[in-house]
Formats: structure tokens, sequence, C-alpha cells
């Protein structure tokens, strides 16, 4: 492959090891990297999630990010902190105001709470390599917040983050040019690889392309043909290609929908499934009206308890956009009612309204005062805004089967 008319930018990958967890043994004064500790979603609830394990936990007793609470080992060395999500997103908010000490906004690209992109180009002068920066903003991050991170060192995004994902999560900082591709990336299997789900591999494996040597060596054509754009992709990351951009806005996204879901705490019924789908409606509504948008189409998700499995996912149209809470919970019972098989428990429930337009002007309809029910959720939304989200709430949300209470105390289904 000639590289010679690509790209090169000096792109770090910072990862921060085993981020809740470090962060609740900082907390409790203790060192991230030697103490056994388990962040659990909620420590009332024996199947709760593990949602990080400290890497010595992980080393000793092999628990990982989907291991169950009742699964941890009867060890007293074993400290157990329940998540606080509002924590999380605090400290991760100033490591990239910590980060943005060395480069401007536009060449920072949050990938997710604990991950996060940096393009250095023009430090070398400072610091001397790209591993000099890194080096510097790992002992920052360290000396400042007590936190361990793992940087990989890339010549695009895609390079920085395989390497780290490869390689700088046991070596600390790892380095991946144009021409280390064939040595330091070709070798894994296509799973290890960034981007490649258990779909895709299994896909691929079919196909005799068990290792990205094998996929960089595949017939690109061929691949193109199977998996459209997505093939044609593929084959360019195994070749450590990556023209996404590494300077820009990163934080503005094009709002395509709005939608909630929710994980239920137990096996509800059809009769109870009502309350729980209008307080997502609710809350999917009450986001298109803050962002001055409609919608004209309605999703309703379902997914059954695992002991009969399987669900269903359908979707249903309305003549105008809407964004009126009561419009779309209708829509979304009928859907309900119409595929539910009444034999199943439900377990997971999800809404969205999107195919979106502006919110500019109001459907007149004689039959049926529209501006009035807009203007009585604006005036929720107001309310909500000022005193909080449970300020004001509809009568349902206060039974058993209700949400909407149990979720104002959490951020990201966590505990904040």
């Amino acid at each position: 492959m000639d590289y010679s008319g690509y790209p090169r930018n000096d792109v770090l990958c910072i990862d921060m090891r085993s981020f809740y967890a470090s962060v609740e043994a900082v907390k409790l004064g203790l060192d991230p990297m030697t103490v056994q500790l388990a962040v659990v979603g909620d420590t009332s609830r024996p199947g709760s999630i593990v949602l990080a394990a400290s890497p010595e936990l992980k080393k000793k007793h092999g628990i990982s990010n989907v291991s169950r609470f009742f699964e941890l080992p009867d060890d007293p060395e074993i400290v157990i902190a329940p998540a606080h999500m509002a924590d999380y997103l605090e400290v991760s908010v100033e490591i990239t105001k910590l980060i943005n000490q060395y480069v401007p906004k536009e060449a920072i690209h949050q990938y997710s709470v604990d991950e996060v992109w940096v393009t250095v180009n023009g430090l070398q002068k400072q610091f001397g390599t790209r591993q000099g920066v890194a080096m510097s903003i790992k002992q920052d991050i360290l000396e400042n917040f007590g936190i361990t991170c793992s940087i990989g060192i890339g010549d695009n995004k895609f390079l920085a983050k395989v390497v780290m994902d490869l390689h700088a999560k046991k070596a600390g900082i790892a380095e991946c040019r144009y021409e280390d591709v064939e040595a330091k990336l070709w070798p894994f299997p296509v799973q290890d690889i960034w981007g490649i789900g258990r779909r895709m591999q299994r896909n691929l494996n079919r196909m005799g392309i068990v290792k990205l040597k094998h996929l960089a060596n595949f017939p690109l054509e061929n691949l193109k043909r199977r998996f459209g754009i997505m093939g044609e992709q593929l084959y360019w990351h195994a070749w450590g290609i990556d023209l996404s951009p590494v300077f820009g806005n990163f934080t503005k996204t094009e709002q395509k929908g709005f939608g909630h879901g929710i994980s239920l705490l137990r096996d509800y019924t059809g009769e109870e499934i009502a309350a729980c789908i209008l307080d997502l409606c609710e809350e999917a509504c009450r986001r298109a009206r803050t962002a001055n948008k409609a919608g004209r189409t309605i999703h309703l998700g379902i997914a059954y308890s695992k002991e009969t499995g399987g669900g269903f996912g359908r979707s249903r149209s309305v003549q105008f956009p809407t964004n009126i809470t009561m419009d779309v919970y209708t829509i979304a019972m009928q859907l309900f009612h119409e595929f539910y098989d009444e034999t199943s428990k439900i377990r997971h429930v999800y809404i969205t309204l999107d195919n979106l337009y502006e919110n500019r002007e109001t459907q007149l309809n004689l039959f049926d005062d529209r501006p009035k029910k807009k203007d009585i959720g604006f005036v929720m939304d107001s309310i909500r805004d000022k005193f909080g989200a449970t300020a004001i709430l509809r009568a349902t949300s206060y039974t058993d089967a209700g949400i909407t209470i149990g979720r104002s105390h959490k951020i990201g289904g966590h505990q904040a």
C-alpha cells in the first residue's frame, strides 16, 4: 500500500483505566490500581450489574463489566461501591478541561465518558515527540485526578483507537504508524478490531477471514459486493486508512429522533405496561418540545423476559407532525395491543419519536383543540424545568408500574 497520498496527523486515543472504579477508589483514598473494588449499579439488588471492576479485581477473580453483584466472590478484601454517575460525568468534564489546556476544543473528540481522541499536531516543538505529548498528558491526569490512563498514538483516529485497545492497555502508551499496521495489527483476530461486532465476525469467518491480514488481502470488490459501503470501510481500515476528520465541532450532531427506553427491574404484565409507556412518551415528547421539534413516526419496542424471549418493534406514522404526549401514547398503545403476545411478560420497553419537522405551526382540527393540548405540554415542561423533573406528574406515574419517579434519581439508568 502506498501511503504517501493519505493524511498523517498526530492523534491520541486516551482511555481511563476502569474509570468508574478508579473514581470511586480515589474518593475513598485508595489506590485504583491495587484495590479490589467493584462498582455496582444497585447494591440493593443481587442481580444488579457490576458496572466497573478495578484492574486488580479483574486480575484476581476474573470479574468483568458483565458480571452480576451476586457473582462477586466472598473475599473480605473486595470493596463494594454503589454507582454515582454524576461524579463520573463531573470528573470526565474536568479531564476534558485539562486536555483543553494542551489543544483547542476543535482538536478534542469525546468518544465516551471515559475515552477521548485528541489531535496534538504541532506540539512536538514543546514535547519533542508524539510519545512525549502522550506522557505529559498521562502524567497530568494521574497527578490531578489519581487516575491511570492508556494512550494509543496513530496517524489517524482508527490507528490510535485500535493500537490503544490492542497494545496500550498493557504497555500504557503504544504507537502505530501506517508502516506498523502489518506487524502490530494484522496478526490479531478480526473480532479484536474496533468496529467489528459478533455478527460481522461470523460473516467474515464464513468467508475465511479470521485475522486482520486476511481482511486486508481479500479482494475489495468482493467485500463491497457482500457488505456494500461497510465492506469498503473494513478493507481500508485493515490497511490502517481512516479519513475521519480530526478537527471540528464534534459536539454538534443532528438530532434524528427522540427516544427513551428502560430495562424494567421486574417482569411487567400487559395490563401494567401502559403506565410505563405513558411515562416514556412524556419524556420523549418533552425533549422534542424543548428542541422545538415534532415528529410523524412513533416507534414502540418491546422485549420479553428471558423465560419466553423475543419481542417486537413496530412503527406507525401519523398525518401531521406532533409532540403532544397523548397523541404519541395513543399510537404506541395501538401498536402494543396489535402485536403484543398476551402470554409473555415484558422486561424492556422503548419509545422513539422521529421523522422530525420544525415545530413552527399547529395543524388545526375542528374536532380537536390541538393548540390547547400543545400549550399544556409546554406549561408542564416549564414547571419541571423550574421545580424539578417530578414537580408535576401524571397520576399513573405514582402507581407501582410508573417509572418516572425512580428514573428521576438516575443518570444513564444508574444512580446519580
